[in-house]
């Protein structure tokens, strides 16, 4: 491309060396060639050509054997280093040095008069300009490229972190599902072998337990498992349970060897589908840590719909927690996951032994706005 260029710009010059031939000299030659040739490295080294044109090209204006009607590669260089001009001080600099030569020259020593002063002067300012809008319009276009790159990284980079919290949380959903799953069979395996001899139907009751729980839990892994599967058909998969699923969740549990009570106060309200997911989990978790660890005889979960929260207590009369530290890093993975969950809703939660023996969770899940207005 510069190769073509610079073969453009050698037609307008070299026409008068043609028709000029017998007052042509070797040097009037060379110094036209030096406004042409240059141009051929003009992308590469656009300052130093710049200045060898715009040296050759003040050679071809005060020899005149021949001279030029345009400055043809002065133009061209010039707009190359306003458009490629590596620094400011290059392209800022070069054109203010051409702008306060021109006059003493144009004026004092060529003679010009005020209209060919002009074209003088303004045809350098001109290229100038133009070079500049280039520059400019590329490093807009670029900017605009680079910003579009930049927000594809951000929207992957929230897929990916989307995709990450997705899998967290269906792996605290496993946990849950899992830890009471097994809890209520390992509960009521234990109790099976005492009593299948003295009260059958005690035992019967205790081995279907045992299969209801393993049903149960087969068929909520099935759905969470389902959305790490691509292919699978979203219209088909069955929900994940919601705070109306507690008392199924309730007497699931009542027929292991603790007796749970479901006492609900005030009018229910709508919840996000985040906390309700969460209310229903927050009660299996803490009923699973009843049955696997409290050696407690009975449990009772507490809804209170408030003015602006869901209230959710679990107790229960067992052995409590050891000692009186409420720190949820000693509850294991279980409280850490209903702290998590409770915190990702904006509600607060508390889990702690009662004075009088048993332990207790407590955790606060905040209406949204609407509801809350309604």
């Amino acid at each position: 491309m510069d190769v073509l260029v610079a073969a453009a710009v050698a037609v307008p010059v070299f026409v008068p060396l043609v028709a000029t031939a017998p007052e042509v000299s070797p040097l009037g030659v060379v110094f036209n060639l030096g406004t042409v040739v240059p141009l051929v490295w003009r992308r590469r080294a656009p300052f130093a050509v710049a200045l060898v044109v715009a040296c050759f090209a003040m050679a071809v204006s005060a020899y005149h054997r021949p001279g030029q009607m345009l400055q043809y590669g002065g133009l061209v260089a010039i707009y190359t280093l306003a458009d490629l001009g590596r620094h400011r001080w290059q392209r800022w600099g070069f054109i203010a040095v051409i702008v306060v030569s021109i006059p003493p020259g144009a004026l004092l020593v060529k003679g010009n008069d005020a209209g060919e002063f002009m074209f003088t002067l303004l045809l350098p300012m001109t290229a100038f300009l133009l070079g500049t809008l280039a520059r400019t319009a590329r490093e807009r276009s670029s900017a605009l490229v680079e910003r579009s790159a930049q927000l594809e990284r951000e929207r992957e980079a929230e897929a990916a972190r989307a995709a990450a919290e997705e899998r967290s949380r269906i792996a605290r959903d496993m946990h849950d599902v899992l830890a009471h799953a097994v809890s209520i069979m390992v509960v009521q395996a234990e109790a099976g072998p005492v009593v299948v001899r003295t009260d059958p139907d005690q035992a019967e009751r205790a081995f279907d337990a045992i299969a209801d729980a393993g049903r149960d839990a087969m068929a909520q892994l099935r759905r969470m498992l389902g959305v790490l599967k691509e292919e699978q058909d979203y219209g088909v998969r069955a929900p994940q349970p919601t705070i109306g699923a507690l008392p199924d969740l309730v007497e699931h549990v009542d027929r292991t060897q603790v007796e749970v009570r479901l006492t609900v106060e005030g009018v229910s309200r709508d919840l996000p589908l985040d906390a309700d997911l969460a209310a229903y989990r927050i009660v299996q978790e803490a009923l699973t840590n009843t049955v696997k660890h409290a050696n407690a005889r009975t449990a009772e979960v507490r809804l209170r719909w408030t003015d602006h929260e869901l209230e959710i207590t679990v107790t229960d009369d067992g052995q409590g927690h050891d000692g009186t530290d409420t720190d949820w890093r000693r509850g294991g993975d279980g409280l850490i996951g209903i702290r998590e969950r409770v915190n990702a809703c904006g509600g607060t939660a508390e889990a702690g032994p009662l004075p009088d023996g048993g332990f207790r969770v407590l955790a606060r899940l905040p209406y949204p706005a609407a509801a809350v207005i309604a």
